[in-house]
């Protein structure tokens, strides 16, 4: 099947991996196409109550629009995919969740008692960040580097796969965590609409943490639907 093409069977993780900037409709519908990504479109549709065909004509409408020369991720080689995750997303996260942290702790103890809601903010944040510091640091220092040996190698791939097959289930569930995290934060902030008397850091602090769910949501798409299967099949 042509996986430009868009059925209700297509998973949402296909759907966004053939056309990446389809994901700007699933981020506004909040539908999950990283971590849920296995999941047929018609499917989620229904466990979000949206009617299928609306959203096949939505997607359709934005593959009208003339394409920009953003980078497509499914054409990339896997030492390209993996060079790509570490500028674009394990970057992004080594200079943003310091600032977002350092954000977190003055927002709460600041307004706290006024918004007690801050605290969990606060404990849900600090896990994720915990988590994700962890997981990027194994994928630079391990992952990554075995998977650009796998690509390269000429001799026996089938071992390697599969110890690779096992990093990646590990992966995955670190991955389902997080996205679990990101979906109890913007619950936690409304999502991430601050009050209206809030201050300049509060409001940063929101700004920037529905800044990383899209980065995140991203991230995980791109190892879970792309990087990992890509990985494998080389074997």
């Amino acid at each position: 099947m042509n996986m430009n093409t868009i059925t209700a069977e297509t998973t949402v993780g296909e759907l966004v991996r053939a056309v990446p900037s389809r994901s700007r409709i699933f981020e506004n519908l909040g539908i999950d196409y990283c971590c849920g990504g296995k999941k047929p479109l018609a499917e989620v549709c229904q466990t979000k109550h949206l009617d299928t065909t609306t959203v096949i004509a939505m997607l359709s409408a934005l593959d009208a629009i003339p394409a920009t020369s953003s980078a497509n991720p499914d054409a990339m080689t896997l030492a390209e995919l993996c060079d790509h995750i570490e500028q674009f997303h394990h970057s992004y996260l080594r200079e943003e969740l310091p600032r977002l942290q350092f954000m977190t702790r003055k927002v709460v103890t600041v307004h706290g008692e006024r918004e007690p809601r801050l605290v969990e903010v606060w404990h849900v944040f600090e896990a994720f960040n915990a988590e994700m510091t962890a997981h990027t640091k194994e994928e630079d220092e391990v992952i990554f580097p075995a998977i650009r040996q796998l690509a390269s190698a000429n001799g026996n791939k089938a071992t390697a796969a599969a110890n690779l097959k096992e990093a990646f289930a590990k992966l995955e569930s670190e991955h389902d965590r997080a996205g679990a995290a990101l979906v109890q934060l913007k619950a936690l902030t409304d999502g991430y609409n601050p009050p209206g008397w809030a201050c300049n850091t509060f409001r940063a602090l929101y700004d920037g943490l529905a800044k990383l769910e899209k980065n995140t949501h991203q991230h995980v798409h791109k190892e879970n639907n792309i990087l990992f299967p890509k990985a494998l099949a080389t074997a």
